[in-house]
């Protein structure tokens, strides 16, 4: 609970409905449209929930068995709407039924009884959704769009990675339209401004967070233990969707590279692919995992590349403690979840210097960086930690230090002021709005 308006103002409790409308913060991480943002809408509203701030996240249901409410944490539901396929499909088919969708959200609180004082959007799918709820309920909308389809379209290399106009038309109507845009770093409210035409002082600058209770350092050979991974190679992690954005491709080439030096270790690398599905699955892989089993066989180092599929949340601290070296080679990443988890493990992390990546990661002091899409600056920032133990020992507790700043307490306080101001200023219009009584 928080005080909202004048000083004399009641305890106010917040309702927030949350929306994630496309991707469920429950699914699988890895996964079709599963990622970062799932943590960040689960997490936070798990923070949220224990400061008293309830929260409901409304997702559409990718499973007619899933239940309508599942309870996540104190005063945290998910609430799963069945609109349209019960499958999962291309994100752009989700505006065909965002009405629906809509409408489902309306009927739920109805049905409950409930009234909301925030709406908190994540992604540009669920921005739409929320102006819509917005003319509805009257209330204040907060937005989160964690990428941005004008940045993504700079770096796309095909038409398939390109994001529809449409999508650019409605990230900029959002900018303009909601109450308060969340950015996750300046660089990413930047480009908001530069791209869309976005008025800077809207946007307010709140990082991502960081569990740093699941997220600890641990010793590689117990970490190792755990997930029945050998001891005696030298393990290269990297975490994400199986999209071209996410650079995979450069670590693959990378690893070709170093396996063609001389150093002791080059004949023991592994690299460890986590996102899309298993090895024993092709059937069930998309086109970019196509494409790296390709380029693995082409580059012969198909039986030092392993897919390990989508991953479970609580086996990632494991795989992080386990890797000699955590790569997040992106093309793009507003912030990089991956690898600020990484970085809270005490992970020696290197990382391309494509967006947020470049400002969450200290340059030689919490990791070390190199330029999107250059291969062979990876391999060379990789053969640093490896040749150079002490080196990596310095990274790794610089690593610790850096996440500690993103605790995910530190960031729900910057979230809730957001809220109080929402709803302080909501009620401030609706105040002057009342009709003055006439004396006779």
């Amino acid at each position: 609970m928080f005080a909202v308006g004048r000083a004399t103002a009641e305890e106010y409790l917040v309702r927030v409905a949350m929306l994630s409308v496309h991707s469920s913060p429950l699914a699988k991480l890895g996964g079709k449209e599963a990622g970062g943002m799932n943590v960040y809408v689960r997490e936070l509203a798990r923070e949220l929930g224990g400061r008293g701030i309830p929260v409901d996240i409304f997702t559409r249901s990718q499973e007619r068995a899933a239940p309508t409410v599942e309870t996540i944490a104190c005063g945290v539901r998910v609430v799963n709407l069945h609109t349209g396929p019960a499958a999962p499909y291309d994100k752009n088919w989700v505006l065909t039924y965002l009405p629906e969708f809509v409408s489902r959200v309306r009927c739920f609180a109805d049905g409950e009884d409930l009234s909301y004082d925030v709406i908190h959007s994540h992604y540009w799918l669920s921005g739409e959704a929320a102006l819509r709820l917005r003319r509805s309920w009257g209330v204040p909308v907060a937005h989160m769009f964690h990428t941005l389809g004008a940045m993504k379209n700079s770096v796309a290399r095909s038409k398939e990675e390109t994001e529809t106009g449409r999508r650019i038309a409605i990230e900029r109507r959002l900018m303009h339209e909601v109450d308060a845009v969340v950015a996750a770093t300046p660089l990413d409210r930047a480009q908001m401004v530069w791209n869309y035409g976005a008025d800077a002082e809207r946007i307010r600058v709140v990082p991502c967070g960081v569990d740093l209770r699941r997220f600890q350092p641990r010793p590689q050979a117990e970490a190792r233990a755990q997930l029945g991974l050998p001891a005696d190679e030298r393990l290269l992690v990297c975490v994400g969707r199986m999209e071209p954005l996410k650079g995979m491709d450069a670590l693959v080439r990378a690893l070709a590279l170093l396996r063609q030096s001389e150093r002791p270790w080059a004949r023991r690398l592994r690299v460890l692919l986590i996102g899309g599905d298993v090895e024993g699955r092709p059937q069930h892989w998309n086109g970019e995992q196509r494409r790296l089993d390709a380029l693995r066989r082409e580059l012969g180092v198909a039986d030092q590349v392993s897919f390990l599929g989508a991953q479970p949340q609580d086996l990632l601290p494991a795989h992080f403690a386990a890797a000699d070296v955590v790569a997040v080679p992106s093309h793009y990443e507003s912030f990089g979840m991956v690898a600020i988890e990484a970085l809270a493990t005490g992970a020696a992390v290197v990382a391309s210097n494509a967006g947020g990546l470049a400002l969450t990661i200290e340059d030689g002091r919490s990791g070390l960086l190199f330029p999107p899409d250059d291969h062979a600056a990876l391999a060379a920032q990789i053969a640093q930690i490896l040749d150079r133990p002490a080196l990596a020992a310095e990274l790794r507790a610089g690593a610790r230090r850096r996440a500690a700043e993103y605790a995910w307490p530190s960031i729900a306080r910057r979230v809730t002021a957001i809220y109080e101001d929402l709803v302080a200023n909501r009620q401030a219009a609706r105040a002057t709005q009342r009709p003055v009584a006439q004396v006779s």
